[in-house]
């Protein structure tokens, strides 16, 4: 999957200020809401929160992959945020998360969500990859890492 079909550059941020996992997730649902990308803040809250209640979505070295589903998107849509000093996000190996991949897609599609995660997960998978990532200090770095461009 080419990543930039999904991702945009309004929706890439080296800057999140929440210090807590529902306000990370608050925070980047809210900023896709001014962006125009979600039509309906309360429902894409309400199916991020009941999917990271089943069980957390903070990974290992640092990643958390908040996702949901929700007929507030026509399309997939996704978002990349840096919290640098980091946020508890009840990740696997117990440490703080620093970069937060969000996705939301409609509730009868899965094919472009699975495939936007695997390749984002090989890049991310990386150390060297995540390291520029957190060493953007621009939210265009940011796009420019992830997209290639």
């Amino acid at each position: 999957m080419n990543l930039k079909k999904v991702l945009s550059p309004d929706a890439v941020w080296v800057d999140l200020k929440a210090d807590s996992k529902q306000g990370v997730i608050e925070e980047m649902i809210d900023r896709l809401v001014a962006s125009g990308k979600i039509s309906d803040r309360d429902a894409v809250l309400t199916a991020v929160l009941e999917r990271e209640a089943k069980m957390s979505t903070g990974m290992q070295n640092g990643v958390a992959i908040p996702h949901g589903k929700s007929d507030s998107v026509k399309s997939l849509v996704a978002a990349v945020g840096l919290h640098k000093e980091g946020v508890k996000f009840d990740s696997m190996d117990g440490s703080p998360c620093t970069i937060f991949i969000m996705t939301i897609s409609p509730t009868k599609r899965t094919g472009p969500h699975i495939q936007f995660l695997a390749e984002v997960s090989r890049l991310i998978s990386q150390p060297a990859e995540r390291e520029k990532l957190l060493a953007a200090r621009t939210h265009g770095e940011i796009y420019e890492i992830l997209t290639g461009k």
